[in-house]
């Protein structure tokens, strides 16, 4: 821990050097008038009055002395002069920057935090801000999201050697950290398919050779609603042994819809070893337990494994490797459990200090019971999320899989189930407003699955309007 404190205190310990102006202050942008006590006691001066002179400094001038009263700790004799900088709204960066800096250094890191939030709302290509975000953030002991910004600011390539130095041996030091994150969000959702049912209101049924339609109940065709929803998450790495961590990850969430038919819950625990595999990768053997709540019904329960692996690929790049096998207990049908495997590969990468990508190809097996819903089902996706001025942040993700099924259901077919599957999300939060501490955000989500069985076609939109925390 003292090595830790030892290197977050790289930065603090040198001046806090000024953030460029966009554009040069004239002298005369300013009118601001510093008062200082004079010793002279010979006849005053123009500029004196009962013992005290007065100067007329610049807007530059001013910020250059409450940069260096700043710089030697001197917070209250720093403090009036930020506060004449507001009468240069030029400069307000600037002195922004001072006030969080500021804060950091006497302690009052939540003040810290929201001011530098408050200035990548407006100027997200800041990396010297987003520096001291993150420092800011690690001191509070929110690792993740230190993690997050000290990442971004990775990509800057005008980063002296030194503190590119800093930020890796930060984000190397940030995986041992005993951390806890958690975030949870509610709100309501329009949903064009609650019921998630066929797009069809009549199924062919095979009878031998002779097929015959059949009307489908109301609850099993697709049906519009609005639901309420509440979801949290939580995860930590507490330090067991040397590189060795407990990860733990948790996850629940819950809607509910008019009545029992259609109310939906889910909670998923893992946990198990994280262990530290290099100076950029880790690796973590979980053992995972999920429970499904359908319709007033236990609908699923599954216990197994989970292995995933992390590995950095040079500034703002890392690929991620996890492995899935879970048995699985159907509350509906016996002919739905079975076996669950699934693998999955990502690659992500930072664009531009502003935006993350990443691209991912998975591949997952149901080895159930019925053979009609068992099946083998691969896809790719893609995504992209990141930060805008405003304080807005954005996500835009997209994926298509194929869905291959073991046996025919000889009701509908004589041939096996194929399916295609279409999805699509766009999220919008703004995190500069906050109530409470939660921040409003609005995503649109669609599925369409195209299945050569008519009750297995669907397609779906939900609204989903939220107001979220982070901790």
């Amino acid at each position: 821990m003292r090595k830790l404190l030892l290197m977050l205190s790289m930065l603090a310990l040198a001046p806090a050097p000024l953030i460029a102006a966009e554009a040069d202050v004239e002298a005369s942008a300013i009118a601001q008038t510093v008062s200082t006590p004079s010793t002279i006691s010979a006849p005053e001066s123009p500029g004196c009055k009962g013992g005290v002179c007065q100067y007329r400094v610049t807007a530059s001038e001013l910020l250059a002395r409450a940069d260096k009263l700043i710089s030697e700790h001197r917070f209250d004799d720093a403090a009036p002069l930020l506060a004449a900088l507001e009468q240069a709204p030029q400069l307000a960066l600037e002195r922004e920057f001072l006030k969080g800096y500021a804060a950091v250094e006497s302690g009052r890191l939540d003040d810290a935090i929201k001011t530098f939030r408050k200035i990548l709302s407006d100027h997200p290509e800041q990396t010297r801000v987003r520096l001291e975000l993150g420092r800011a953030l690690m001191l509070k002991g929110k690792a993740q999201s230190a993690d997050h910004h000290f990442r971004l600011a990775e990509q800057d390539s005008a980063l002296p050697p030194e503190v590119r130095d800093y930020v890796r041996t930060s984000r190397t030091s940030l995986r041992g950290f005993k951390s806890w994150n958690f975030n949870t969000d509610f709100g309501f959702a329009p949903d064009s398919n609650i019921t998630n049912g066929a797009s069809a209101e009549t199924v062919d049924i095979q009878f031998g050779p002779f097929s015959a339609p059949l009307t489908l109940d109301e609850n099993a065709r697709a049906k519009s609603g609005t639901g309420q929803f509440m979801t949290f998450s939580a995860n930590g790495r507490v330090s067991l042994k040397g590189e060795t961590r407990l990860a733990i990850d948790a996850d629940t969430g819950f809607t509910n819809s008019r009545g029992k038919r259609q109310d939906d819950g889910y909670a998923q625990l893992a946990i198990g070893p994280e262990f530290e595999t290099g100076s950029a990768s880790t690796l973590a053997v979980q053992a995972v337990g999920a429970y499904r709540y359908f319709g007033g019904k236990s609908a699923n329960h599954a216990f197994g494994l989970r292995t995933s692996f992390t590995q950095g690929m040079g500034i703002g790049q890392r690929v991620n490797l996890s492995l899935d096998a879970r048995r699985s207990v159907s509350g509906f049908s016996s002919a739905y459990s079975g076996w669950q495997f699934a693998a999955n590969a990502s690659y992500e990468r930072v664009i531009g200090r502003r935006l993350i990508g990443s691209a991912a190809l998975f591949a997952r097996r149901d080895a159930l019971n019925g053979k009609g819903y068992a099946n083998v089902e691969t896809g790719f996706a893609l995504a992209l999320g990141g930060e805008l001025p405003k304080g807005l942040t954005f996500g835009v993700s997209g994926g298509v899989s194929r869905a291959w099924f073991d046996a025919p259901l000889a009701i509908f077919s004589a041939k096996p189930r194929n399916d295609w599957r279409l999805n699509g999300r766009a999220t919008l939060g703004l995190r500069s407003i906050r109530v409470l501490g939660f921040s409003p955000s609005v995503s649109y989500s669609w599925n369409d699955n195209r299945s050569t069985y008519t009750l297995y076609k669907t397609e779906r939109s939900r609204l989903r309007f939220a107001l979220a925390r982070y901790f």
